[in-house]
């Protein structure tokens, strides 16, 4: 038997490893959907256009569900995205997919990091939920009013600041790394954490492998022990000082103490200098290259961000990644693929 995967957000970053990794799994057949590339193109915000192109997906069984709809304030996210997925599911029904179960994708946010410092591990059963509005909440009432009423079963996984090779994302810290490594590099300055030295020495954080993630997806998507539940799937926690220094070494930069400041108001002045290395990138503009705003949210978080990761072990799943290894090849990725330059050429 072979399930039929459709991807939703399949430029993203989880969706694209998503399909990657789909695509040399056995027993799977995946299709990407996405606003402007992919095999199927729709704006899930608009209902109609959204059901007409799904003609083509009548076979899917599972839903892999990473798309995103951003801007405007936390209500009009929560409106947009829960629109979203409704459209999606309702055109799945419409066209009569046989759809088995959804994997949806949360994050931190779910607990309550976008609102301040919050008590560390995270569990995914235990932590009171944060006022919203919180689009994560509504999805996944959404989900399960559906599979109350006869409806796919749901599975949601829970990483944390996920690292990828996607072009052009906001949200993608491996991109904020290597451009910054490269602009200091070039401008012949240190690589100096751009954070507090209490962010830089004293607070744990933690990453999310793409690939290690859609690994972890198909899993979900297929074990009974994951049907209706919420895992959290993050790698280790660090601190930031030991994965700044072998940044570092990998790329023959010299390493300084951390300076506070905002990438988002600073790094614009050194345009000049990334139109002297940008070569042929994907993404020449470098108001558009950078989620520089992304890099001032996690290198400004002054506080431990750790995720319980013993229920998903409990559950059956224990496959892992190492976070240096895993920021380092995504960067290497993005450098090959055109979206970073080379660092100290």
């Amino acid at each position: 038997m072979v399930h039929k995967a459709l991807v939703a957000g399949a430029n993203g970053i989880i969706g694209k490893a998503l399909l990657e990794e789909l695509s040399g799994a056995s027993g799977w057949e995946g299709r990407g959907l996405s606003r402007s590339h992919g095999d199927i193109r729709a704006d899930l915000t608009d209902a109609l256009q959204t059901r007409q192109a799904l003609e083509a997906t009548a076979d899917t069984t599972h839903l892999f569900y990473a798309a995103y709809g951003s801007g405007g304030g936390l209500a009009e996210e929560d409106t947009r995205n829960a629109a979203m997925l409704r459209n999606l599911l309702d055109g799945l029904k419409h066209v009569g997919a046989p759809l088995k179960r959804v994997v949806l994708y949360q994050g931190a946010k779910v607990y309550g990091v976008h609102l301040g410092p919050v008590s560390t591990p995270f569990y995914e059963d235990e932590n009171p939920r944060p006022i919203g509005p919180n689009f994560y909440f509504t999805q996944e009432r959404e989900l399960q009013a559906r599979h109350d009423a006869g409806g796919p079963e749901w599975t949601i996984l829970r990483p944390d600041v996920v690292v990828g090779d996607a072009a052009g994302n906001a949200m993608n810290i491996a991109t904020v790394i290597g451009a910054y490594a490269a602009i200091c590099a070039a401008d012949q300055a240190a690589f100096r954490f751009p954070g507090s030295y209490t962010t830089y020495d004293r607070c744990l954080a933690q990453v999310t492998d793409a690939h290690a993630l859609a690994r972890a997806s198909l899993w979900a998507a297929t074990a009974k022990t994951t049907a209706g539940q919420a895992f959290n799937y993050v790698h280790a926690p660090f601190r930031w000082r030991r994965i700044w220094e072998r940044l570092a070494q990998h790329f023959g930069l010299e390493v300084g103490e951390p300076i506070p400041f905002s990438l988002a108001k600073h790094m614009p002045a050194l345009a000049p200098v990334w139109e002297q290395i940008n070569g042929n990138l994907v993404q020449p503009d470098f108001a558009m290259a950078v989620g520089w705003e992304f890099g001032d949210f996690v290198f400004g978080t002054e506080a431990d961000v750790v995720s319980d990761m013993t229920k998903i072990r409990l559950a059956g799943y224990s496959a892992d990644a190492d976070p240096l290894d895993a920021l380092i090849r995504a960067i290497e990725r993005q450098q090959k693929q055109g979206v970073l330059p080379r660092i100290g050429t």
